[in-house]
């Protein structure tokens, strides 16, 4: 691999930058060229949805902030505006299915106003759920298209945590207490109550565990099957992405199983506190690049994530070769001396 050999040339000992060299190699390999370029369009979409589930107290929040909060990401005042500013990208929010009014400009691709609680009722109908994963797919095709290099899908509504877990936890065959985190942040009450919502939920959920679609369907969104097809439309599109938490990564298992091999044109930005993404992460393989024991979403972890994208890429592209810099590679007892072993190859950052 060029990228590989390019990181033996480059005036440091091998394998000095550790996972940036990795990650550099990966980037390379996404872009099908070495020195890779450096992202230049970093877009994050958000996918706003609320779920029927949270009316049955298993979030600390109430349904209204998902639209009140699709507000401030277009007014600048959430935290990944912030975080993109820093970041060096650029923010755009997609109504999928929020239970009330947004602008019209982000409600272009809504399914419907809330997905059914799936505790007790299938969250979609057939035809709301291919809606919504044609949804995803076309805002993939509109971003990359518009000329995003690099993407990050982040999530917003009350309550989706529930789903996120229940899709996780079903499809790893793991005890919903094992898998249930404090989301928001309700107190002990509503843990259990979440506990008991994603039981019932995983009950509807077996049946169709080999059906991505009808998993989606049954359990889980329009948010979550738009933000799957987003996925797995951008690894079609050959265009990495960069995951965020456990809404997101959720969908990334169920996209997946849309479109075998996706998971190669994905890094994971962080490791959020919810227990479930970090099985979901195990299945997929993927090696967290933060643990800061975020559990915000909204692309907030894959954001943070991204200046080290970016570090690995400029550290790849920007250093100068031993020969471009004069400086000795003979075997001796310089401090910096040809690499001795091949540094470790990573198009795909799997474990």
């Amino acid at each position: 691999m060029a990228a590989e050999q390019r990181q033996a040339q480059l005036t440091k000992p091998g394998g000095s930058l550790g996972r940036l060299e990795e990650i550099g190699n990966w980037v390379a390999a996404c872009q099908g060229v070495c020195p890779p370029k450096q992202f230049e369009r970093a877009r994050v979409v958000v996918f706003a949805g609320d779920h029927g589930v949270a009316r049955h107290g298993v979030s600390a929040y109430p349904s209204e902030v998902t639209a009140q909060m699709v507000a401030n990401f277009l007014g600048g005042g959430a935290a990944v505006n912030a975080l993109a500013v820093v970041a060096g990208a650029t923010v755009r929010v997609a109504d999928i299915s929020v239970d009330g009014e947004t602008d019209s400009l982000v409600a272009k691709h809504k399914v419907r106003r809330s997905s059914g609680s799936i505790d007790r009722e299938d969250a979609l109908t057939v035809e709301e759920v291919e809606a919504a994963l044609a949804a995803g797919k076309a805002i993939a095709d509109e971003e990359i298209d518009a000329g995003a290099d690099v993407l990050i899908a982040g999530d917003m509504g009350i309550g989706n945590t529930t789903p996120a877990t229940a899709l996780i936890a079903t499809l790893t065959d793991t005890e919903p207490v094992a898998a249930v985190g404090r989301g928001t942040g309700v107190d002990d009450a509503g843990w259990a109550r979440k506990v008991a919502a994603i039981r019932d939920a995983m009950r509807r959920a077996r049946p169709v565990v080999k059906d991505p679609v009808e998993l989606l369907r049954v359990a889980a969104g329009a948010d979550f099957a738009a933000m799957a097809a987003f996925l797995a439309q951008a690894a079609a599109r050959r265009t990495p992405v960069i995951l965020d938490g456990v809404v997101v990564t959720a969908a990334a298992l169920v996209a997946e199983d849309l479109s075998a091999g996706s998971s190669a044109w994905w890094l994971a930005g962080h490791r959020s506190t919810e227990p479930a993404h970090n099985l979901a992460l195990q299945r997929l393989r993927l090696d967290p690049l933060l643990d800061l024991n975020m559990r915000l979403g909204e692309g907030s972890g894959a954001l943070t994530a991204l200046p080290l994208v970016r570090a690995a890429v400029a550290a790849l592209t920007e250093m100068s070769t031993f020969a471009e810099a004069g400086v000795s590679t003979a075997d001796t007892d310089s401090e910096i001396a040809t690499p001795a072993e091949t540094p470790p190859a990573a198009p795909d950052l799997r474990k």
